[in-house]
């Protein structure tokens, strides 16, 4: 069970069919990101108020939310913040959609080891949050971050595969080695709470997929990524994944805080928007 008031919006899934279901998966990986999307944003919100307050001012500023709906099925709610103290732009969006796959992305995913029937219609589900925060002050790393859940019906065979994805990475501009150290131990720390080769395996992957081959450079200092997890016992990949999108808050928050005061020059600015836009 959950309340409205955890929640920025009403859910897309309505609440009465979230509820009715609570022990389906996918029903309790929509409440779940649903409540951390307020919590990040509740926690963005009161960052750009301490700062306010810090300075003196008495600017108010607040996410717009938009609740959206999909022609296909399903729908989200994205909610941006802009031109504030704090932060240039952030922005925490929920999606929960359902349809067929397309014929390219189930071929795809049998790329990827997954059994799909041909020749049929398969029904997917997919449910996530994403975000990308860019600070105003150089001194304060930019953090995306993205968790989804993603499940398949076979027709044919009747079988319901299912698994999840994401990952948290850190792109800082003037870099600072103890925020990256408290960044990735925190991360580390989530990853180790559950298997001892997972934060080692992610944050290779992370690396990696991150890499600017045409620069020869990475667009931060990493953090963790994966895919296509998913455990014998489903709860165990489930419980993993919430750990991971519940280290957000600690690993970012005590780095914006520690910076957002910091003075900089307007070429510190520059070198931002340019590593930006990279």
């Amino acid at each position: 069970m959950f309340s409205i008031d955890e929640l920025i919006a009403e859910p897309i899934t309505p609440a009465e069919e979230l509820n009715a279901n609570a022990s389906d998966q996918r029903n309790q990986f929509e409440i779940f990101v649903l409540k951390k999307q307020k919590q990040v944003i509740d926690c963005l919100k009161q960052i750009e108020a301490d700062y306010t307050k810090s300075v003196g001012g008495s600017r108010k500023v607040d996410f717009k939310v938009d609740r959206w709906l999909r022609a296909e099925g399903g729908g989200g709610v994205s909610a941006v913040l802009q031109d504030s103290n704090v932060f240039e732009k952030a922005g925490v969006n929920v999606s929960a959609v359902n349809g067929f796959l397309s014929k390219p992305a189930a071929q795809q995913m049998r790329s990827r080891g997954r059994p799909l029937s041909e020749d049929c219609q398969l029904a997917f589900k997919a449910v996530g949050i994403s975000s990308v925060i860019h600070p105003r002050n150089p001194h304060v790393p930019t953090i995306h971050f993205n968790y989804r859940y993603f499940e398949v019906h076979d027709p044919k065979t009747d079988e319901l595969s299912s698994w999840f994805g994401g990952g948290t990475d850190l792109t800082p501009y003037i870099l600072d080695e103890d925020d990256c150290i408290h960044f990735h131990q925190t991360l580390k720390t989530a990853c180790q709470a559950h298997n001892d080769e997972y934060y080692p395996k992610f944050k290779k992957w992370c690396d990696d997929y991150f890499v600017v081959t045409h620069r020869g450079e990475c667009r931060g200092v990493g953090g963790i990524f994966f895919d296509d997890l998913e455990s014998e016992i489903k709860e165990d990949s489930f419980q993993f994944i919430q750990s991971c999108a519940n280290a957000i808050i600690p690993c970012y928050e005590p780095i914006v805080r520690k910076n957002f005061m910091k003075e900089y020059t307007d070429a510190d600015r520059e070198w931002q928007l340019l590593r930006r836009g990279r």
